[in-house]
């Protein structure tokens, strides 16, 4: 009994993981390739398939247009396939693409003007920036969020904090002249401000003090084991009822942050990126999958506004790792036209194909090196 109970146990866990994780990949993944789809349509260019997820079959419908809606065993991803299309990395198929007549070029992507061809590519990225300002925006306007006044209750001893100057029941107004409306707002400039001096306005006690402080970075685990390394001060937040407020935002509002969050995770993904070329980041944070499942389950522990905006986050992730320069992925195709409109006239067939053959070695390694990432981190933890 005891042996059932333990995979009983395992079972509603897994599931736990699971569902959480098919929701969050499964939209983010379908409104990208919507957007290729939707623009293409526009275009005029022929769809062949639309699919969620790789591999065989589980389920499908052909449209009133002729394209295969399909949904596939493999839920890591989706594709648009156009008429004249290779693969699913919508490589051309020279001999299909030879043999077309000159109706059945229109209704092909590989003879749209470049305008066409641009905009079908950018389309999934920017729909997942979209998304994410829709997702923040239905999150802010429902479930709103609890804000924190950026008031210190305590103050660690020989930290940054205390070198500072930093005194029990300081608020914080400014960050480098920029307000801070709540500690939330000033963990973010601390978290990615590891090694930077920032000047620092409080309020102690009616009077406007001034503070200089250098996060220093640290690693600290969350509540669920995993380990971020960010800037620190070394002080917490205040959690006196006065202090702790839960805010709801009207639709403009909402729209404006919604813009500002997606903003928020395009820098700091950028600012990752810069400490990993300087050292100051390590690499060991890329996830992959594993990992994306693992968050997913444990946010959905939070509530299902929770689980929306971590959509909205790894939305804006996906979008912006598809615009990377990196042939196969989206940024690639649009490297190969930006190179077309300079030239006169596309790449040869065979540098494209180098270009996408370095390209799968590139995304092949990625996925290898962020898997390695989530086992070493699950069996670490």
């Amino acid at each position: 009994m005891e042996v059932l109970s333990g995979l009983g146990s395992m079972g509603h866990s897994l599931l736990g993981y699971v569902i959480p994780f098919l929701f969050v990949l499964t939209l983010v993944v379908f409104f990208h390739e919507l957007g290729h789809f939707w623009v293409a349509r526009r275009a005029g260019v022929r769809v062949l398939t639309f699919s969620l997820g790789f591999g065989p079959e589980l389920y499908g419908f052909n449209d009133k247009h002729g394209t295969r809606w399909r949904l596939a065993a493999i839920p890591l991803g989706g594709y648009v396939k156009f008429y004249g299309d290779e693969d699913a990395a919508s490589t051309p198929d020279p001999q299909k693409l030879a043999a077309m007549t000159p109706a059945e070029r229109k209704e092909s992507f590989f003879y749209q003007p470049l305008r066409w061809r641009a905009a079908i590519v950018a389309a999934g990225p920017i729909a997942n920036f979209i998304l994410a300002i829709v997702i923040f925006t239905f999150v802010f306007m429902v479930f709103g969020r609890q804000v924190s006044a950026p008031r210190v209750d305590q103050v660690s001893p020989a930290s940054a904090a205390e070198r500072a100057g930093f005194k029990p029941g300081d608020l914080v107004l400014t960050i480098d002249g920029a307000p801070v409306e709540s500690f939330a707002d000033m963990q973010r400039v601390v978290g990615s401000g590891a090694g930077t001096a920032l000047a620092f306005t409080v309020d102690r006690g009616g009077e406007k003090v001034n503070l200089s402080a250098t996060p220093e970075l640290r690693e600290m685990k969350d509540a669920f084991g995993n380990v971020h390394r960010m800037g620190m001060l070394g002080i917490s937040r205040s959690l006196a009822a006065a202090d702790v407020t839960t805010r709801r935002y009207g639709p403009v509002e909402a729209v404006t942050m919604g813009a500002q969050e997606t903003w928020f995770v395009v820098a700091r993904t950028f600012d990752y990126l810069g400490g990993l070329i300087s050292g100051r980041e390590s690499a060991d944070q890329l996830g992959g999958p594993i990992r994306i499942a693992q968050v997913s389950g444990q946010v959905a522990t939070f509530g299902f506004g929770a689980l929306l905006s971590l959509a909205a986050v790894l939305s804006v992730s996906i979008g912006l790792l598809n615009l990377f320069p990196i042939p196969l992925l989206d940024g690639g195709h649009l490297m190969f036209y930006a190179i077309e409109a300079v030239r006169g006239h596309p790449l040869s067939a065979r540098a494209q194909d180098i270009g996408f053959r370095i390209g799968l070695a590139i995304v092949l390694m990625l996925m290898v090196f962020a898997t390695w990432n989530d086992v070493v981190h699950i069996a670490t933890m």
